[in-house]
């Protein structure tokens, strides 16, 4: 029985170290498989944030500063809603381009006599709220965007913004 005991010793040990160098390999391979996966988000992440701030750093350029045409007041009578009103307002107008601005007081006459004749046909109490103010410089906006003349370009206005406004 001796024999056979020290036969089983070195088939143990052999045993022993087969569980061992089995154990590294799972460790090494485990090991490499962080590394590669670590790796790889490093490399697709990191490149991907740099591919994406490159355009938006070209895209970024400074934006063109906003045009305005300051129009002179404006006093109408309103329609008659019982009584005798009129407004007096005045307002500035965002356009496109100072192209926009010169258009405006090339045909200054034609742009004041389109603005008096939307504002006289409105009654005090249509443009009285906010949202009557805001469906007004819409209607001033469509009124201004039609062309002056024949074959003329219209203008570019984007918006109104209304500096005096009195109901009396």
């Amino acid at each position: 029985m001796a024999t056979s005991k020290a036969a089983a010793k070195p088939a143990q040990a052999e045993g022993g170290a087969k569980s061992k160098s089995k154990l590294f390999i799972i460790i090494g391979a485990a090991v490499l498989l962080l590394g590669a996966g670590g790796g790889g988000a490093w490399y697709f992440l990191g490149h991907k944030n740099e591919a994406h701030a490159e355009p938006a750093h070209a895209k970024a350029a400074p934006a063109a500063p906003p045009v305005f045409a300051q129009m002179d007041p404006f006093t109408v009578n309103l329609q008659a809603d019982g009584g005798e009103q009129f407004l007096q307002t005045a307002f500035t107008l965002q356009v496109g381009s100072q192209a926009d601005v010169d258009a405006i007081k090339l045909y200054l006459p034609q742009v004041r006599s389109r603005v008096l004749l939307l504002l006289s046909s409105k009654r005090g109490a249509e443009i009285s709220t906010v949202e009557g103010k805001k469906k007004l410089a819409e209607e001033i906006i469509a009124q201004l965007k039609q062309p002056f003349s024949p074959g003329a370009q219209p203008l570019n206005v984007s918006d109104v913004f209304f500096t005096a406004f009195v109901i009396q």
